[in-house]
């Protein structure tokens, strides 16, 4: 009897040790949990913050970024018109579509893919005074003017200039197998434009130490369109070639998604 009451005490003894030890752990869980909660809450108040922050960056970088960007296309279109002033009366029709669009279209978040290449064949066709109606200038476009996307505004206005500046800055105008190919394309969404120029010799193509140069052109598609875009260079024995490609489909999608 004496032995069967021991055991039972010890059985009792040992079931509320177990119920305190479940109890704390319990405890100890719910704790954890509740500071888990809070740490994260923390977290996630601090990215808000850290987001916020990096916007208004952006967006100011972005600013400074375009604020350079119209006084020096501004200063190679009159370069180019002053240069050759027998063209001017056919370059002046030209001249003013391009100015419209830079004083009043460039200055929106975005423009239409139509907008941007428009504006794009204009330029062309100023610099085009710069060269010999014998030189090699090709010029294609590869529209789905049925796409929805063509006439929506995605696109960063003035994403063309920066290729074909260097192009015509940079080509062989003088050998006779010189020539400039540029192709605009806009197909499923996304808008390319590829341009391809023989290098000449006496201008070795590099980034201008003054000016708008290549890097800044590529931090502002960063800035705005972060992975949404590819810009590759590269040169094959005296060949230039330049690719930009923005997938603005993907862009919009991840827009939306943002709010």
């Amino acid at each position: 009897m004496l032995i069967a009451l021991i055991v039972n005490d010890s059985l009792y003894i040992s079931t509320s040790l177990a119920t305190i030890f479940i109890l704390v752990l319990l405890v100890l869980l719910v704790y954890m949990f509740i500071q888990l909660r809070k740490s994260r809450a923390k977290q996630e108040k601090m990215e808000q913050l850290f987001q916020k922050y990096e916007s208004s960056y952006n967006k100011l970088h972005l600013e400074n970024l375009e604020s350079k960007l119209n006084p020096h296309l501004f200063k190679n279109i009159l370069n180019s018109i002053q240069s050759h002033a027998y063209q001017t009366y056919f370059a002046m029709d030209k001249l003013g579509n391009v100015l419209d669009y830079i004083l009043y279209e460039s200055r929106d978040r975005y423009v239409t893919p139509r907008e941007e290449i428009d504006f794009a064949l204009n330029l062309v066709e100023i610099n085009k005074i710069k060269i010999s109606p014998l030189f090699e200038l090709k010029v294609k476009t590869k529209i789905e003017e049925e796409d929805a996307l063509f006439e929506q505004h995605l696109l960063a206005p003035l994403v063309s200039v920066d290729l074909i500046e260097n192009a015509f800055k940079h080509a062989d105008l003088q050998s006779p197998n010189a020539f400039i190919s540029i192709v605009f394309e806009f197909r499923d969404g996304v808008f390319s434009m590829t341009v391809t120029n023989k290098i000449s010799s006496k201008n070795p193509l590099k980034k201008e130490k003054g000016g708008v140069g290549s890097a800044t052109f590529e931090e502002r598609l960063k800035i705005i369109y972060k992975e949404d875009f590819k810009l590759e260079r590269h040169t094959e024995n005296d060949i230039y070639i330049a690719n930009l490609k923005i997938n603005l489909r993907e862009y919009k999608t991840k827009m939306l998604a943002a709010g």
